[in-house]
């Protein structure tokens, strides 16, 4: 099997070729860890966590690296506006010093990577902070500055796009049309629209600020994802994802940056991006509030693997659209999938018979990463009546390895009831040994209008909760 992936560099799927053999180099674009997390940034992870998982079924020994921008990070994505940190302390009303700064930091970087345990999503080799790296972000910047990429202005630090003839390939970007003030305020030092800043000195009095060549300062948001990428994975490497809104700011410059610093190129070979989970009305977003949380789908009862259930029906590239209908949708097949692993696993029956799943799934797998179609090949093993349940429960096992739903751990849940209930249970019993089967089936039928699903089997009457 050859994996394949679509390359957002040059538009097209191409079979996977890492620079050293046997090993990959990924980074992940991670959190400004400023507030919660949506269920649209989480989509984001879902699919870099199946890519990694897919590059381990495939032997690759994996470096995988996710940053932590916890400074730096303005309202505007570009170079005005308020340090989205700092925000946060105004917000949660904490005193305005740098170690308000690290606690929201802190407190929100935990609940993102609890986001990652409660969605079964592996955890990267490296977290990378930016405040713990802005000795390599100097070095950086020193020698964009020294290759005639940067000049100075009362913004302080600035990338010279003009420069770097290449800048406008990954976003396909018409860089004639880019007017002055489509990203930044207009400003008569700049002398390109998309030059933007590399260290920022024009903010006295923001909380953080190092010394530099350039004076006091703190690191642009763009140059954080370099420096720490190049520190833990090289000068090149194989693959750098994130969602696809920074393919025409953020990822441009990223490789201005890099390439303009090292005079390397590549500096990355594939560039992955997943497409946003929508709303009806729209883009899922923060600074507008129209956003859910992992969190806020568990108080409303959901396991949030019903929600990865629901990341899997689209592929990472197609957009996918939320609502509580679809979600619920999700969350049915999620249930019935887990029951019938639950009894395929309690009735472990060997009956060896050749078949192609396992080669189909993959299959799926290493082409772009499939996984509505590897979905389609596990439900076809579930349902599948002339293999042995002990031959299905290997299979799913292996399957899982990539889907991360954790199988092994699926169990019965003991489903509490009121007296009443396990009364109508037991009329229901005593009715179906003595062949009353009319009034057997009303209350069968009774139960469930309560939300309780009778099940009969050797073992005696099972119930849950529908």
């Amino acid at each position: 099997m050859t994996l394949k992936l679509y390359n957002t560099l040059t538009r097209k799927k191409e079979v996977f070729k890492p620079i050293k053999a046997g090993k990959v180099g990924l980074y992940c674009c991670g959190p400004t860890v400023y507030w919660y997390q949506h269920i649209g940034n989480m989509r984001t992870y879902v699919f870099e966590d199946i890519l990694k998982r897919v590059l381990v079924h495939n032997k690759y020994k994996v470096n995988h690296v996710i940053n932590v921008t916890d400074v730096g990070h303005l309202t505007s994505d570009a170079d005005e506006g308020e340090d989205k940190l700092i925000k946060a302390i105004k917000r949660e009303k904490l005193p305005l010093n740098s170690k308000s700064m690290l606690v929201i930091a802190d407190k929100y970087l935990k609940e993102f990577q609890e986001d990652f345990k409660r969605l079964n999503i592996l955890s990267p080799d490296h977290w990378t902070k930016a405040t713990e790296h802005v000795k390599e972000m100097v070095e950086l910047n020193k020698k964009i500055e020294k290759n005639g990429y940067a000049y100075k202005t009362k913004v302080g630090l600035i990338y010279d796009t003009g420069k770097f003839k290449d800048y406008a390939k990954l976003g396909k970007l018409n860089l004639e049309q880019l007017e002055q003030g489509a990203r930044v305020e207009k400003d008569p030092e700049r002398k390109n629209p998309s030059d933007f800043a590399l260290w920022i000195t024009n903010q006295p009095n923001h909380i953080m600020l190092w010394d530099s060549p350039w004076g006091k300062g703190f690191p642009g948001w763009h140059i954080e994802c370099c420096a720490m990428s190049i520190k833990y994975l090289g000068e090149q490497f194989d693959i750098h994802c994130g969602g696809k809104e920074h393919i025409q700011i953020h990822h441009s410059n990223e490789i201005a940056q890099a390439e303009g610093a090292t005079g390397k190129k590549p500096w990355v070979k594939y560039w992955l991006h997943a497409e946003w989970l929508v709303l009806p009305s729209g883009k899922m977003s923060k600074s507008k509030g129209s956003f859910t949380t992992i969190s806020n789908l568990i108080e409303k009862g959901y396991d949030p693997l019903m929600f990865k259930y629901l990341c899997f029906t689209a592929h990472y590239k197609s957009p996918l659209t939320f609502s509580f209908e679809a979600l619920d949708a999700a969350k049915n097949s999620f249930l019935t999938l887990k029951r019938n692993i639950i009894d395929i696993k309690n009735n472990l029956k060997s009956c060896k018979k050749k078949n192609g799943y396992e080669k189909n799934f993959f299959e799926y797998l290493d082409d772009d990463l499939n996984v509505p179609k590897a979905m389609s090949v596990l439900w076809a093993v579930v349902r599948d009546k002339d293999i042995g349940n002990k031959e299905k429960y290997d299979l799913l096992l292996e399957f899982d390895k990539v889907l991360g739903f954790g199988f092994k751990d699926f169990k019965e849940e003991k489903v509490k009831v009121s007296s009443d209930i396990e009364k109508l249970i037991k009329e229901r019993e005593e009715a179906r040994l003595e062949k009353d089967f009319e009034k057997a089936d009303k209350i069968r039928d009774d139960l469930k209008k309560k939300g309780i699903i009778l099940e009969d089997s050797s073992e005696g009457v099972k119930w849950r909760k529908v």
